[in-house]
């Protein structure tokens, strides 16, 4: 016989559920920004997520950010640009 045990836990708190989201209805275009993590070609990917997103989506616009090094906290400047330019945000983690 088999048996699967659930690797889920309890919670210690309730879940806080939310929700986030732009208005792809909005008059004016929104803009998405996809950050890479400064692996190997993770801009090269996103950069083709970003076309496919415009491509499909009609009213977005895509911009793309690269910290550079995967092993460091995007610069402050850098979220500093990115929260002033757009609407949302993708951050692309792992190689």
């Amino acid at each position: 016989m088999i048996e699967f045990h659930s690797p889920e836990g309890q919670r210690a708190t309730p879940a806080d559920c939310y929700s986030l989201g732009i208005d792809l209805t909005a008059e004016q275009p929104q803009v998405v920004g996809l950050l890479a993590n400064g692996f190997p070609d993770s801009e090269n990917f996103l950069r083709h997520i970003g076309a496919e997103l415009e491509a499909r989506i009609d009213g977005i616009e895509v911009r793309v950010w690269n910290k550079g090094n995967a092993s460091i906290a995007a610069p402050k400047a850098m979220l500093d640009e990115i929260q002033a330019q757009c609407d949302a945000v993708i951050a692309a983690y792992g190689h």
